[in-house]
């Protein structure tokens, strides 16, 4: 009985016998369950269909039977793949995607402005949700992911402390326009105590400082892949139940939940466009610190 294609009956008809190569058993076939997965297997349906735009995030492909996996927290699969990185990426005219990892994109969003939404936003939407529903929220170092959580932060309600380099009064500045209660050097002290803080610049020092900032209770969200050394500090400064967690990656609940919220603030990217051929300037530009806005090749 075979699938021909997928929500079909199963078609009775004749296969060549298959044949066994070394390690393998060919086996007479006397019973065989119904079993759950089949049915699943039958019904399965792509959510896509030619022509569809997509977006594809930084997390391309997980096992789905770690323990990782089976509890929900796909993003520390240890045998996961990433875009770009372990599986060929979008700097290029085509790419192959796993279906299960990739997304319908909002309407409202051409193709350039919602390139971002797909690496900043996924990673820095995960680091809010892991700051929790607070109401005061810091957040360290004010560049493209914080540039967009800030709208859903302000959407949701939440009061929003923002701490960039000392002196660097443009950037705090624009945090003010977007809606920041307060604004400040990363060397200064909130006002008022904050219920969580996240950090998107890669400056260990910067933790227990956020830490100081906290009230009883408080977490700290380490929003980088990589960080600088975190120097020691005083346990007096950590206690009072406040927390530090790191952000891994993000799971496809959080690029569900992101994609949906995000036309209806509407979050609002900044970018800058380069054409393939440029990807090398793009990223010296990136190196250098001279991008205002998010980096988007056109193919």
């Amino acid at each position: 009985m075979v699938l021909d294609r997928p929500r079909q009956p199963l078609q009775l008809g004749d296969v060549p016998k298959p044949k066994a190569k070394a390690g393998e058993l060919l086996v007479r076939v006397n019973t065989c369950a119904v079993c759950r997965t089949d049915l699943h297997v039958v019904d399965e349906n792509s959510q896509f269909k030619v022509g569809d735009r997509v977006g594809i995030p930084w997390l391309g492909w997980t096992d789905g039977e770690c323990v990782y996996c089976r509890s929900s927290r796909e993003n520390l699969c240890d045998r996961a793949k990433f875009t770009g990185y372990t599986i060929d990426g979008g700097y290029a005219e085509f790419t192959v995607a796993d279906s299960r990892f990739c997304f319908h994109l909002p309407d409202n969003y051409n193709d350039v402005d919602v390139a971002p939404l797909l690496c900043a936003g996924l990673i820095g939407y995960r680091s809010y949700r892991k700051a929790g529903d607070v109401r005061r929220l810091g957040i360290y170092g004010f560049g493209n992911a914080a540039h967009l959580i800030a709208q859903i932060a302000l959407y949701e309600g939440r009061e929003l402390f923002v701490f960039t380099r000392p002196g660097d009064k443009a950037t705090q500045e624009s945090a003010k326009k977007l809606g920041a209660k307060w604004t400040g050097g990363s060397d200064e002290m909130p006002p008022e105590k904050l219920d969580a803080a996240i950090i998107f610049a890669s400056v260990g020092p910067l933790v227990p400082t956020a830490l100081r900032a906290l009230a009883k209770g408080g977490i700290v969200v380490c929003g980088g892949i990589h960080m600088s050394d975190i120097p020691s500090f005083p346990y007096a400064d950590l206690w009072g139940e406040r927390a530090i967690t790191s952000v891994a990656n993000l799971t496809r609940r959080d690029a569900e939940e992101f994609l949906e919220i995000a036309p209806r603030v509407p979050v609002q990217t900044k970018t800058e466009i380069f054409p393939l051929e440029e990807a090398n300037a793009a990223l010296e530009k990136f190196r250098a610190g001279e991008l205002t806005a998010t980096a988007v090749l056109v193919i």
